[in-house]
Formats: structure tokens, C-alpha cells, sequence
């Protein structure tokens, strides 16, 4: 099932002159997303912000410039999701352009360790004798892990970007934005991103004190913050545009790092048109992919890797691992809507949605709660057994926009202690560990907090719209600059237009998509619908909001308008 959507075109705001060279189409796709000046829509790295505000700064610098001296074991402890791989791996890299010798990595099983640094991935790591432990994208939650690294007498940095909780774990020092009190003009950095700006003031340090004999170009690490700042779906403000769109220029130029080269080949993507859509829905997948079903181990072995051979050896078997992943994703969210379907029938759906099958597998319910927030535009949670046959739940929660999802469970929990085990996580997402016997429990204090907490209005599906395209703008050149003209993501969405057409015809492809032929213009246009095939005949006149793209499967200057809402006209 799905809900209707309402279509509101977005209002450009006033903007100043724009340069001759920014065409008229983008200066009012621009100004709808507030942006001012081609400054704002188009920010560069010289205008990145600097590392002085972000907290914690001094102290995590001073752990790594003094474990580079003294040639310490250093050892970079990743998550078990794109987010987390590439920050690793930008750690890694990053450590060892500034001089660090020693350096290692190492990542938790999502099945063996759980989330982050729990005390059974410290027993793990003392194979490896590390003398200080970097988390990032984790270790703002991890109190027993951090405690039990530091009881061995280890040191532990935590970079992290995840909301803390009312104590802060005893780490030697913690960098992430999202402390209280902290003055870094941007808390959207993703885990990826505060590990980077580590590096960062690590390197001015390491220039003041005169013990580099050659700056590295951090730059070149660019690539990995993009993709993982993209795959987190974290807000792209101005600074994580400058980010993203710097490491986009790398890997269309070919610079990007072997592994990622390899990943954009197995995709079938080309790199010089390779934009935020094909990170979020091609290259990120297959690293993430590695972390929900196998070891992410695998992934950081491909964003590390050098040679070209072996990076394409790992790529293919992370796109093979995604292949298998696909289709338990797919059975999942079709048992999850067949799940929906008996909701329904008892009447109006619940604010927030709440699922468990215990033959789920626990790496892919936040795929089948994104899915299913799209189609219902609910809050959702999806839980299944840490293992097969294991009473421990792990759960996976979707949000919509004006519901804090992290803010949520963090109520429950003073409401009801003791009731979930661990969680953590953003506005938009979070993740939990629960026992079976407690969820009903969950369920209760769950609707009873999200019934008080969220405004019913927020339950009302709007579809944001930059209007109706001239004639002249359906075209491949006006398709290239809208692709071009990001990057596009979160809070800076891809531009939507929207218009009444006239059905020329239509068939089914794939079992499950619609293609279009549209009398739009004075002319007939190509339109596709994914996943659109509703098992009955689309209506003569329809009004879309669309996405126009170029149609690079039948090249030359053909494009294609992408469906995302259709309803009678």
C-alpha cells in the first residue's frame, strides 16, 4: 500500500545578480533552496570552515602528534557502515601521509561484536597491541568498550558525530560537533567528515611544530569524504557541499583512490558524469553491503587498497555480496509489506509502525524501514534476531521530517529504564538493541510517546516541486546542468518539476516498472516510473512530478523524465 502525496511548489527567494555564466533555470532552482549568490549555491573549498571552532581539537592532536613521535601503535577502529568504512580508511590514509608509522585498522562483526566498541572487540584487539584506539563514526556511546580499552592501559580518541547521551564515555579526548556547547558552525559533518577535519588540525599542528618534512596534499583524500558524507545522508549545508563536490571532482577526473575507481566500474557507472545519485545508489550499496551481510573488513580492504588488480578483485566481490543482499532485501520488505496490508485492515494506520519477523536478518532492516517510511511516510521501526534463534533484537528506525527519531528513544528510555538494551543515532535514523520478551512493551511506550510527541499534520506526504519546465528546458543541455549543478542530497534536495500530460502509451518492463510515452511540449517524451506498475492500466491524463535526466542508455541527446508521483489529472 501507499499514501496519497501532495504537490507544493517551492517559492524562490529573492536573490542578488548572477554571474552571466549560472543559466536562468539554476539561478531559480538556486534561490527556492535559499541560496543567494552563486557563493552560497556553489561553495568551494576556499571557503570550507575551519577546523579553530570544532571542540576537542588540541587534545586529539596532541594524542596523535604524540603517538606519531614516539612511534606508537595506532589503530583505527571503523563501523559497519559506509560512513564508518570510509572514515576508517581516510584515518588509515590520512595517518600515514602525516608521518605515523605504525598504523592499523580494525572494524567490528555486526553479528559477533554489535554496534561500535564494545568490551568483546577490546578483547579482540589486544591480539594487536595498540597503544591508542581511534574510533569514528562511533564511540560517543561506547562507555563499557572505551572503559575496558583504557582498563588495558590503552589510550582512546573518539571522533564521532552521533548525538551523546547525558555522560560523555572516559575518553582521552572526543572530537564530534554534536556536543553541547560545542562552537563548529556546521553539526552536520558526518562521521567521515569529523575524521577529516582531525587530520586537518593534526597537520597545521604538526607544520607549527616543524616535524613535517613534506606537507601532504589531504586533499586527496576527498574522495572517501564524499562518498560517505553522501551514504550517511546527512544534511548537505554549505560546508558538506564543499566536501562532497570537491570529492566528485576527483573521481570524475579519474584521482579518486583504486578501490573506489574499481567500485564506479563494477557499478556500470561512468566517472565522468559520476554525480551524488550514483554514490547513494550504486557505489555506496556495495560498501555497505560487505558490513550487512558479511565482514565490513572487506570493504576497508578495498578503500585501502593501492593496486588497481586487487581493487578490482575486492570490488567485484562486494558487488556480488550486494547482489545477495538485493534479494534479501526484497523478500523482507515484501513480507513487511504484506505485514502493512494487515495493519491496514484493522483500520487506520498507527502513527509510528513497528515490525519484527524472526527470520529477518538483522543487517538489512534499516533498508526495509527506509523502504517502508517512503511508502507509508511514517516513523518506522524494524526489528530481527541479533542471530537466528537469538532472544536479543536488533532494531532499525526510519524517520520523517519533524519527528527526532534519536530524541524519541532517548524519552522512552527515561520513561521506561532499563526497557532497551543500546541505541543511538540522528534526527532521521537510530538503531537499538532490544530482548524479544520487551517488545510489546516497546510497541506500547513507543506509540504512546510518538501520539504525544508528532504534530498529525507532519503525517500528511508532501512532495516539494520547482514547478513546471519551460519547452526550451526539455532538453539533454538543461538535463546535463541539472545533473551537474550539485551535488544534490539531503536538505538540498535534486531538482523536482511537476505538470499535466496527456497518456500517448505505456508499457510494463522488469515485471514492475512503467515506461511512458507523454505528449508534453508540443512533442512526445520518453518517462520512466520505477517500481510504478500498480497491476492496473494508468489513466489517459496524469499529472507527475519528475526528475529530468539524460537517457544515457540510448545516448546521443535523448533524456527521459523520471516519475516519482503520478495521479490523475
Amino acid at each position: 500500500m501507499s499514501i496519497a502525496r501532495t504537490i507544493r511548489r517551492r517559492v524562490p527567494a529573492d536573490a542578488a545578480a548572477w554571474p552571466d555564466h549560472v543559466p536562468p533555470l539554476l539561478r531559480r532552482i538556486y534561490a527556492a533552496r535559499g541560496a543567494l549568490s552563486i557563493e552560497q549555491a556553489q561553495p568551494r573549498l576556499a571557503q570550507l570552515h575551519p577546523p579553530d571552532a570544532l571542540g576537542g581539537l588540541d587534545a586529539a592532536t596532541a594524542l596523535l602528534a604524540g603517538a606519531i613521535a614516539q612511534d606508537r601503535h595506532i589503530v583505527v577502529v571503523g563501523d559497519f557502515d559506509c560512513d564508518g568504512a570510509t572514515a576508517c580508511a581516510v584515518g588509515v590514509r590520512g595517518l600515514r601521509m602525516l608521518g605515523a608509522r605504525r598504523v592499523s585498522h580494525a572494524v567490528p562483526n555486526r553479528m559477533v561484536h554489535g554496534y561500535g566498541l564494545s568490551p568483546g572487540l577490546v578483547d579482540d584487539l589486544a591480539a594487536l597491541q595498540p597503544d591508542l584506539l581511534v574510533t569514528v563514526d562511533h564511540g560517543i556511546a561506547c562507555h563499557a568498550g572505551i572503559a575496558a580499552a583504557k582498563a588495558r592501559g590503552w589510550q582512546v580518541l573518539v571522533t564521532d558525530h552521533h548525538l551523546p547521551g547525558d555522560a560523555l564515555p572516559p575518553a582521552d579526548a572526543i572530537v564530534n560537533p554534536n556536543l553541547r556547547g560545542d562552537g563548529f558552525p556546521s553539526k552536520a559533518l558526518a562521521g567521515v567528515g569529523v575524521m577529516f577535519y582531525v587530520l586537518l588540525a593534526l597537520r597545521r599542528r604538526l607544520r607549527e611544530a616543524r616535524v613535517l618534512a613534506q606537507e601532504p596534499d589531504l586533499s586527496s583524500l576527498l574522495d572517501l569524504v564524499a562518498v560517505g558524507t553522501i551514504a550517511d545522508l546527512v544534511p548537505l549545508d554549505a560546508n558538506n557541499r564543499t566536501l562532497v563536490a570537491a570529492g566528485l571532482r576527483r573521481l570524475r577526473a579519474g584521482q579518486g583512490c583504486a578501490g573506489l575507481r574499481a567500485l564506479v566500474e563494477v557499478a556500470g557507472r561512468d566517472a565522468r558524469t559520476l554525480g551524488a545519485g550514483d554514490i547513494g545508489y550504486a557505489i555506496a550499496p556495495r560498501i555497505n553491503a560487505a558490513g550487512r551481510l558479511e565482514d565490513m573488513a572487506l570493504g576497508i580492504e578495498c578503500l585501502l587498497s593501492d593496486e588497481p588488480a586487487i581493487a578490482r578483485e575486492l570490488a567485484q566481490r562486494l558487488h556480488d555480496i550486494n547482489a545477495e543482499r538485493q534479494g534479501v532485501q526484497q523478500q523482507m520488505v515484501d513480507e513487511a509489506e504484506a505485514a502493512l496490508a494487515r495493519i491496514a485492515l484493522e483500520g487506520a494506520l498507527p502513527p509510528v509502525l513497528c515490525l519484527f519477523d524472526p527470520e529477518w536478518h538483522p543487517g538489512v532492516v534499516g533498508l526495509v524501514a527506509s523502504k517502508l517510511k517512503e511508502r507509508v511516510h511514517r516513523p518506522v521501526f524494524a526489528f530481527a534476531p541479533s542471530e537466528p534463534g537469538s532472544a536479543q533484537l536488533r532494531g532499525s528506525a526510519r524517520s520523517i521530517p519533524g519527528l527526532h527519531i534519536r530524541d524519541v528513544l532517548a524519552a522512552v528510555d527515561i520513561a521506561q529504564p532499563g526497557l532497551i538494551g543500546r541505541f543511538g543515532g540522528h534526527a532521521m535514523a537510530a538503531g537499538m538493541s532490544l530482548t524479544a520478551e520487551q517488545l510489546p512493551r516497546f510497541q506500547v511506550a513507543l506509540r504512546a510517546h510518538v501520539g504525544q510527541a508528532l504534530d498529525p499534520a507532519l503525517l500528511e506526504a508532501e512532495l516539494f516541486s520547482d514547478g513546471e519546465l519551460a519547452s526550451h528546458e526539455c532538453d539533454r543541455a538543461h538535463a546535463d546542468l541539472l545533473r551537474d549543478g550539485g551535488p544534490w542530497g539531503q536538505a538540498w534536495p535534486e531538482p523536482l518539476f511537476d505538470g499535466v500530460f496527456a497518456l500517448h502509451g505505456w508499457r510494463v518492463v522488469g515485471g514492475k516498472h512503467l515506461k511512458f510515452e507523454l505528449d508534453g511540449w508540443g512533442r512526445r517524451i520518453n518517462a520512466i516510473e520505477f517500481g510504478g506498475w500498480r497491476g492496473e492500466p494508468p489513466p489517459p491524463r496524469v499529472r507527475i512530478a519528475f526528475r529530468l535526466e539524460p537517457d544515457d542508455w540510448r545516448g546521443g541527446d535523448a533524456i527521459q523524465l523520471v516519475v516519482v508521483h503520478r495521479e490523475p489529472a
